[in-house]
């Protein structure tokens, strides 16, 4: 692996996503920010490019709407996903 898996807001760091991999093996993106809130996406995508994931997540992390963002980068780089936890 060695790519990067997780990422926080720069400043308050109160923003953090990350993706894993399941115990099904499926690879998941999490979000969450400085009030306990807290979404789950699943990639629905065939075995996404880890790189492209990674760049995905820091793009997002790093905006002002992160998880609007999280979603137009996810679409730029093909990678389907489906919202499985609130």
């Amino acid at each position: 692996m060695g790519n990067q898996t997780t990422f926080h807001a720069p400043g308050s760091g109160a923003d953090f996503l990350g993706w894993r991999v399941s115990r099904a093996g499926t690879t998941e993106i999490v979000y969450e920010d400085g009030a306990a809130h807290r979404m789950i996406w699943r990639v629905a995508s065939e075995l996404p490019d880890e790189i492209s994931l990674g760049e995905a997540l820091q793009v997002a992390v790093l905006a002002q709407r992160v998880v609007p963002t999280l979603i137009d980068e996810l679409k730029k780089r093909a990678i389907a996903v489906e919202r499985i936890a609130f």
